[in-house]
């Protein structure tokens, strides 16, 4: 049964009275993708199932893919995510994806859907609950801040708190009151990737932690980092994969929102 079909029957069924609408909304979940050239099929009910829709994973696709994509996308999502957009890649995407923003230093690109609001944050602050991002040092900011527009793109609030790594603790504890305000901490930390057990150890909340691939070489790209996070002592942490700063951010995002639906 195709989709046009497949859709036709769950319609009928709820007019005549043998499905109920709750059902049919069920069903429909997992029911709508488009096909895009012979490259892509992109899964429109994403954000019915999971809550956040799908974004565009940038390395291994052309220009012209990620474009064509995007166009697709933006006809039915609030804004359209692509992420690990390298700065000479977004200067051929600026040219074919009319409206385009670039967050350079998150390397994301995005674009915001027929008639919504615009830029900077074109979902504005839809969802509650406050996202704390925190980086150990300046050079683990662009997962940080990958995890912090991200989150932001998706409609939550976000605190930054950048360079407060366990070489210069007192930094850290200035940031208490910023730290005990969040409820959920992402914290992107390279070398010995020691900063989230800290953050856990003074936080209420859920502390995720980010492995960044920064550091000498037995670092091992941000491996030593994982271990670390990984065999942490304090409780409440959560580890994510190594530079992995969106996926902090939608897990954070899955949090509040679990959250939420559990207070109502």
């Amino acid at each position: 049964m195709s989709q046009p079909e497949a859709l036709r029957h769950l319609l009928n069924a709820v007019a005549k009275g043998k499905l109920s609408p709750d059902v049919a909304l069920d069903k429909l979940k997992y029911l709508t993708y488009e096909p895009v050239d012979d490259f892509a099929r992109i899964d429109h009910h994403r954000t019915l199932r999971t809550g956040f829709p799908e974004v565009i994973w940038g390395p291994g696709k052309t220009p012209e893919q990620i474009a064509r994509i995007m166009e697709v996308m933006r006809r039915n999502t609030p804004v359209v995510m692509a992420t690990r957009i390298e700065p000479q890649v977004y200067e051929q995407l600026r040219d074919m994806v009319p409206g385009l923003h670039y967050y350079e230093l998150a390397r994301i690109c995005a674009v915001q859907g027929r008639n919504e609001t615009p830029y900077p944050y074109p979902t504005g602050v839809t969802n509650p609950g406050l996202i704390g991002v925190l980086s150990a040092g300046t050079a683990d900011l662009p997962v940080a801040e990958e995890a912090a527009v991200t989150a932001e793109l998706c409609g939550f609030q976000v605190k930054r708190l950048w360079d407060v790594g366990v070489a210069g603790i007192h930094r850290l504890l200035s940031h208490r009151e910023a730290i005990a305000e969040a409820d959920v901490l992402i914290v992107a930390a390279g070398m010995e990737g020691a900063l989230p057990s800290v953050v856990a150890g003074l936080a209420n909340c859920p502390v995720i932690a980010v492995p960044t691939s920064i550091g000498y070489g037995a670092s091992f790209n941000g491996l030593a980092a994982l271990l670390s996070m990984l065999n942490s002592c304090a409780a409440g942490v959560g580890v994510v994969n190594i530079d992995n700063g969106f996926g902090a951010a939608i897990l954070a995002g899955q949090i509040l929102r679990t959250a939420r639906r559990l207070r109502e």
